[in-house]
């Protein structure tokens, strides 16, 4: 019986066909929570300096968090971690849908994953009891395959994360898909690979056990109040659909979105694109009673393509073509593939095409042409078997781009080597601080918080009720409009959010969930959970904690501010026009503000006194 909260973690070692349970003391998961937090704490105890991605020494980490899998809304995600064959630095992903809430009905907060199998296997874990098992029969399968076989083969309530034919060939983009067609994806930093390398196919998961919470009618008391203000969204909401369309619109006007490999401004056909939404249905993820843009089915049950792909794949690449669009985002999510990097990839490649650097010659006759959805097509297949123009492409923009040479490192667009998100610098100044300290390299997901107070309290406002939207940033000590093109200020906003979207990341619920209460709430909900008693500035001086271990981490590997930049065309092209035409972000300016108020040295390294205070002795 547990009187606290601590962290049990399932190790699995591959080589030797074992596995045993770990317990994680209280006072490791004050420290660094779980989710987030706790993997990157395991992977400094477990990892050096010099260990290789793809080396059975690299750990391959699940983690869940406290709040994950309870009567929290929303509160079923989990993360991957690792170092990323594709950056080879820190590397993370996260994802949502059942899988997470299964592995923390089934008793466990975590799995370490070490070693390699000498065949293929796939681990079958019920109520934390654990299996290794054959997986040969299921090796070359693709994701939307292998969950109905099997669940027929463990049980059907079951969920299974899974890699597909990518990562196991060791696609340096390839991701970890959970849930089959419907498609949730822990898709960045290429861990589908580090799985791939482990000859790890899958893990099926299913639990039946109850989490533990310290404080249960408390925390009944708190998730009613949730409710009450954010009461559960039908399941067909037109008039919320309609306005989630308009946005998407809005923010292409606005000049937020990569078009034509980030060198355009407008692309008039774009507009089309989020208009498909309305031929899909809305879909949640489990424990979710709200849904998002991001979750939505297609009439034949498959997930219908997100922002982050019809992004890079469409507006970047100049694909207009709709059903183009849904196939290719069905054949990322078939081949286990992160669409982020592989639009990014396709529009670097059609640049290159245009000006010479890639020839017909080496496409083997494929028209890489702006605009070509053919041809994007057969370049997704082509990454995803690991074949042709594809097997280059697979390596992700940096390595494709030193081996093609010339001018191919200017078209490269990725930060630390991984390939960034659909959200443009120059329409809201600062992501190009989050790109460029990202600990996983250029990631919206470590600080979007900073992004949405720009988007929200701009002169375009994306949302409804901007006052609402200010009573939950008051936390932060914001309470009026901001300039989404101002410079001052951008730094210390970013390292703020940073810290507390390092929170979230451990605490195992979904980000979505601070559009609808604000950060003093997600402490009372832990406090009730673990019996913890944190005020609000404890609760992000641990997010502080877990942020400067993952920057840490990769100084480790030799990171420090010659690393923090971003490709030369977010920094000096103006693409003259569109809602951001001239706009362009001062990041060296920003960067000094942000390692003054971190606490770090001008080489962006955190100083030995903020590790002492930080409590981070390991790292001194």
């Amino acid at each position: 019986m547990r009187t606290g909260y601590g962290a049990t973690i399932l190790e699995i070692d591959l080589s030797q066909s074992e596995t045993r349970r770990r317990y994680f003391s209280e006072d490791l998961t004050k420290s660094f929570i779980g989710g987030a937090g706790l993997a990157t704490r395991i992977l400094w105890d477990e990892t050096t300096a010099d260990t290789e991605p793809f080396s059975p020494e690299n750990p391959l980490i699940f983690m869940v968090g406290p709040l994950t899998g309870t009567a929290v809304p929303s509160s079923s995600r989990y993360i991957v971690a690792g170092i990323s064959p594709l950056t080879n630095i820190l590397g993370q992903a996260h994802s949502g849908g059942a899988w997470a809430d299964e592995l923390r009905h089934s008793g466990l907060e975590g799995l370490v994953i070490r070693g390699k199998a000498a065949k293929p296997v796939y681990l079958w874990i019920h109520d934390g009891d654990a299996e290794i098992r054959d997986a040969s029969h299921v090796w070359g399968r693709d994701t939307c395959d292998i969950e109905e076989i099997l669940r027929r083969e463990t049980d059907v309530r079951a969920s299974v994360a899974a890699i597909g034919i990518a990562g196991e060939r060791l696609v340096r983009m390839a991701c970890i898909i959970n849930d089959g067609r419907k498609a949730r994806a822990a898709a960045r930093c290429g861990l589908g690979a580090l799985m791939g390398s482990k000859q790890l196919k899958a893990i099926v998961v299913r639990g039946t056990l109850t989490p533990p919470v310290l404080n249960k009618d408390r925390l009944k008391e708190a998730v009613a109040r949730i409710y009450a203000l954010n009461p559960p969204a039908p399941k067909d909401d037109h008039e919320l659909l309609a306005y989630r369309v308009e946005n998407f619109k809005r923010y292409i006007k606005d000049g937020g979105v990569p078009i034509k490999n980030w060198q355009k401004g407008l692309f008039d056909a774009g507009y089309r694109i989020p208009e498909d939404m309305r031929n899909s249905v809305q879909a949640f993820c489990r424990r979710c009673p709200y849904g998002c843009s991001d979750s939505r089915l297609t009439e034949r049950g498959e997930r219908h393509m997100v922002y982050e792909h019809w992004g890079p794949m469409g507006l970047n690449c100049l694909v207009d073509n709709i059903d183009a669009l849904q196939e290719s985002y069905y054949l990322c999510n078939k081949y286990g593939l992160d669409s982020i990097s592989v639009g990014a990839a396709i529009a670097f490649a059609m640049e290159c095409f245009e000006k010479g650097l890639i020839t017909t010659q080496q496409t083997e006759g494929l028209d890489l042409s702006w605009g070509n959805h053919r041809a994007m097509l057969e370049l997704v297949k082509q990454i995803g078997e690991r074949r042709g123009l594809g097997e280059l492409l697979g390596e992700g923009v940096r390595r494709a781009a030193e081996h093609i040479g010339g001018l191919a490192p200017e078209y490269a667009i990725h930060a630390k080597g991984l390939e960034l998100p659909a959200f443009d610098p120059r329409a809201a100044t600062s992501m190009a601080v989050q790109y460029a300290t990202g600990t996983i390299g250029g990631t919206h997901v470590e600080s979007p918080v900073s992004q949405w107070i720009e988007a929200y309290l701009s002169d375009h406002i994306y949302t409804k009720d901007p006052a609402r939207i200010i009573r939950l940033i008051e936390d932060f000590g914001y309470s009026q409009r901001i300039d989404r093109f101002a410079i001052e200020g951008k730094g210390e906003m970013v390292a703020k959010t940073q810290n507390f979207g390092s929170m979230i990341n451990s605490l195992g619920v979904c980000l979505m969930l601070f559009l609808r209460i604000p950060p003093s709430q997600f402490v009372e909900l832990l406090n009730h959970v673990t019996g913890w008693n944190l005020d609000f500035d404890e609760f992000m001086k641990t997010g502080e904690r877990i942020f400067n271990l993952r920057r840490m981490f990769n100084v480790r590997r030799g990171i420090s501010r010659k690393d923090d930049i971003l490709p030369p065309r977010i920094l000096t092209h103006k693409r003259g026009e569109g809602g951001a035409a001239d706009n362009l972000p001062h990041l060296g300016a920003m960067l000094s503000e942000y390692y003054g108020y971190r606490g770090w040295s001008e080489e962006g390294i955190p100083t030995r006194e903020k590790l002492a205070e930080l409590c981070l002795h390991e790292c001194l």
